[in-house]
C-alpha cells in the first residue's frame, strides 16, 4: 500500500492561517482567476483512500462542497462524537494510530492512501508510514500560522525526486522519505 502527502504551504512554511484560514491559497476565492490544478486530478485519480486530520475536516466543511466524493474518507479525531447525515456512507469517524489504521487499511485492500492535515502528516512521518511527500510551495509570506512540519520525533531524510515550476509561481517537489 502507498501512502502520499499532498499538500500546499506558504514560502514560510504555513499550511494554514492560525485560524485555519486557506484565503491565501491560489484560487481559494473562488473567482477561477487560477485554473491550473498543479496535477491535483492526475493525483487524486491513484487515490482510493484519505485520511484527514479533525481541523482538516472541519475547514472542509466550512469550504462547502464534499470534494472527495464516494471515496473511503476516514477522519481521525479523539473528540469529534459523529460526522453529519449528509456526507456519504464511505466517510467514517475513527479515532486509531497512524500504524494500527494502516495496518488495517492494508489488510482491508487498500492501495494509495491520501494523507492530509498538519498533525496527521506529522503521525505518519514519525511512524514511517509515507511514502512520497509533494510539497507546493506558494509565493507568498503569511508570517504566521499552522506549521507544515511541527516538532516530528526523530529526523526524516528525504531523496528529491523531483521539482515541477509552474508560471504562476508555485513550485511543486516531490520527495521519497529513506528507509
Amino acid at each position: 500500500m502507498k501512502t502520499s502527502v499532498y499538500i500546499a504551504a506558504s514560502l514560510d512554511g504555513f499550511i494554514a492561517r492560525e485560524n485555519g484560514a486557506l484565503d491565501w491559497l491560489p484560487g481559494s476565492s473562488g473567482t477561477g482567476a487560477d485554473t491550473e490544478d498543479y496535477g491535483y486530478h492526475t493525483f487524486m485519480d491513484s487515490v482510493d483512500t484519505v485520511i484527514l486530520g479533525r481541523r482538516t475536516y472541519e475547514m472542509l466543511m466550512v469550504m462547502g462542497a464534499w470534494p472527495y466524493g464516494e471515496r473511503r474518507v476516514i477522519i481521525l479525531s479523539t473528540t469529534l462524537g459523529n460526522l453529519p447525515d449528509s456526507l456519504p456512507q464511505t466517510a467514517e469517524l475513527r479515532d486509531a494510530d497512524p500504524t494500527e489504521l494502516y495496518d488495517e487499511l492494508k489488510n482491508a485492500g487498500a492501495q494509495h492512501c491520501y494523507v492530509d492535515g498538519g498533525r496527521t502528516i506529522r503521525g505518519f512521518l514519525d511512524a514511517g508510514l509515507v511514502d512520497e511527500l509533494i510539497i507546493t510551495r506558494v509565493p507568498i509570506l503569511i508570517g504566521k500560522g499552522i506549521p507544515l512540519f511541527g516538532p516530528i520525533a526523530h529526523d526524516i531524510k528525504l531523496t528529491h525526486l523531483k521539482t515541477l515550476a509552474f508560471r504562476s509561481g508555485l513550485v511543486q517537489s516531490h520527495y521519497q522519505p529513506l528507509r
